[in-house]
């Protein structure tokens, strides 16, 4: 038989349980697009300089970064999920799968994880590659999304779940001036979709 005593030490104990278990139950999307939207108004420069970085969860000051930096925070905040070390393990297991843009022999854990063709081939062969939405509408809160602006120049964000007018999601990136959520979707060249699912939650 349960004590009134045992039960109120029931009670007491619940606010012990780590607030991680909380967290868990918030889904995966709605903890990556909080720690990405956390960057705006923190995040306020455009800064693509090369940078020798801590190794791992190594990252240039948070006032300033690329777009693949708003990616990587966004996973390392809400998921303690290192993209950096990461991909850089992925990338020394099977470096010939990855795109030889930039006349490299070797992973560069300094830069391969800021790099958008690197990171798509990552989430591409780690998690889900996904055909574009026909209408905007169908993009789905968490989905990564990238581009080629004017055609050439890799973008990438993550789709907001904080939609338009029209009803289409925003997507949360850096393209110049800082952290910021715009209305972008489908307004560029070469758009492609991948979710991933962090395997640590």
């Amino acid at each position: 038989m349960i004590t009134r005593r045992a039960a109120f030490s029931g009670l007491v104990a619940l606010p012990l349980v780590p607030s991680v278990l909380g967290e868990r139950l918030i889904p995966w999307e709605s903890r990556l697009i909080v720690a990405a939207r956390s960057q705006i108004g923190i995040t306020r420069a455009y800064d693509p300089a090369y940078v020798s970085l801590v190794y791992p969860n190594g990252d240039v000051p948070r006032e300033r970064g690329v777009c693949t930096d708003v990616v990587v925070r966004a996973y390392r905040d809400a998921f303690a999920f290192d993209l950096q070390s990461d991909v850089h393990d992925d990338m020394a297991a099977a470096f010939n799968a990855y795109p030889n843009i930039w006349g490299l022999a070797r992973p560069d854990r300094n830069i391969d994880h800021r790099r958008v063709p690197n990171l798509e081939t990552y989430f591409r062969r780690h998690g889900t590659e996904l055909a574009v939405p026909a209408s905007l509408a169908d993009w789905q809160a968490g989905d990564l999304y990238t581009m080629r602006l004017d055609g050439r120049l890799p973008h990438i964000g993550i789709v907001s779940n904080k939609v338009t007018p029209m009803g289409h999601p925003y997507v949360i990136h850096n393209i110049g001036a800082g952290t910021a959520e715009d209305d972008i979707l489908g307004l560029f060249d070469d758009e492609r979709r991948f979710r991933f699912e962090p395997p640590i939650l």
